[in-house]
């Protein structure tokens, strides 16, 4: 395989050159929430701003952190995990929006993930769709941690990654997605969004740790659409994630143990 290496290691997507990001990095979908995370660090500075890749590093809690915005859609997502991890980046946590496809799922809420329904496409470039997309369990139970300690309602368990908005959801009429959404709730799957299948299965091939929190800003049974509804609350979440990660990081390190288990933690 050809790689042609950048000037200096500059990505050439999201503009970062080793050293630019932070180990921990959170990933939004919007370049406008990238400032709304960061505003709760102790700490930040804008690293550069290219197309829809807007990269903030900083520090949280005396922990160095990035976040990166990935745009709209899988393929996006594919080079920010593809180009961040050559700057640096070891723990990516998708911090997004979706749609509930469940009916107690309530606007507003978080939702965790543990796996996702790859209908991504994408990530079929790299692997075939027998592979699963599975979160890492270490990022899974921070994330839970963190919405404890904050007192958030959420929800964990599976979603849907589709590669588009419309006729992917069942916006609109298709013949391949006509019966998509009784077919995913019928299997327990939680919600539609359109990256973490991408995040986990990349990262899972390149021995990254990854995991996604995501808002829900619709309920697509009881046809409900609350933009932004829970967003400062999974941007705080997925902040606290890291800070519990780290912890949890340097008690593995002190243990000499590679995976997080209980009674390291305790």
């Amino acid at each position: 395989m050809h790689r042609v290496e950048p000037p200096e290691g500059r990505q050439y997507h999201i503009a970062c050159k080793p050293g630019d990001l932070a180990k921990y990095l959170l990933i939004p979908g919007d370049p406008e929430r990238v400032p709304k995370i960061a505003k709760h660090w102790d700490f930040a500075r804008e690293v550069a701003y290219h197309r829809e890749f807007r990269v903030y590093t900083g520090i949280y809690e005396g922990v160095p952190i990035s976040a990166v915005s990935s745009g709209i859609g899988p393929a996006c997502m594919s080079i920010v995990v593809n180009e961040a991890r050559c700057v640096g980046a070891e723990t990516f946590i998708r911090v997004g929006s979706c749609g509930a496809i469940q009916d107690y799922i309530e606007c507003g809420d978080l939702v965790i993930l543990t796996a996702a329904v790859r209908m991504d496409g994408t990530s079929e470039c790299y692997v075939p769709v027998e592979y699963p997309a599975v979160a890492d369990y270490e990022v899974v139970l921070a994330l839970i941690e963190a919405c404890e300690e904050l007192g958030y309602r959420y929800h964990v368990g599976i979603g849907c990654t589709t590669c588009d908005f419309y006729a992917g959801q069942q916006r609109l009429k298709s013949m391949r997605t006509q019966n998509l959404i009784e077919t995913m709730r019928k299997a327990n799957v939680l919600i539609f969004e359109m990256e973490a299948a991408t995040l986990f299965t990349l990262a899972n091939l390149y021995n990254l740790r990854s995991g996604a929190i995501c808002a829900v800003y619709a309920n697509r049974i009881k046809d409900e659409f609350k933009p932004g509804a829970g967003e400062e609350k999974c941007i705080k979440a997925a902040n606290n994630a890291v800070k519990i990660l780290n912890e949890w990081d340097i008690k593995k390190n002190k243990a000499k143990k590679k995976r997080l288990y209980p009674t390291i933690i305790k």
